[in-house]
């Protein structure tokens, strides 16, 4: 499909998500619990996908490649490694506004 209101319920019945390494298309998956494999566009300005794409690599949450190395990731790739992604501490970040703000 080229555009969809909501990706919850294909997220929820899904298995595995393939999926670009676009910040809010990762989170909403990892925030799912969904194993994710992420397949970075190498042609994007700055190649921002990338970083975001090692760091929750290196974190232990995701799997990554490019379109080149999809089909061996898939092959190769051991999911039982990942580990689940700690749910968002909102308030944490709101305490950090109010103190940089002056609230506190």
């Amino acid at each position: 499909f080229r555009f969809k209101e909501s990706l919850a319920e294909d997220l929820r019945r899904a298995d595995l998500v393939i999926s670009h390494a676009g910040a809010g298309s990762c989170l909403e998956t990892l925030e799912k619990g969904k194993p994710l494999v992420v397949v970075i566009n190498e042609k994007l300005m700055n190649n921002h996908q990338l970083e975001l794409a090692k760091q929750l690599h290196r974190d232990g949450h995701v799997l990554y490649c490019n379109c080149s190395t999809l089909v061996e990731t898939l092959q190769s790739m051991d999911l039982s490694t990942l580990k689940p992604f700690p749910p968002g501490q909102p308030e944490k970040f709101a305490l950090f506004l109010d103190k940089v703000v002056g609230f506190q």
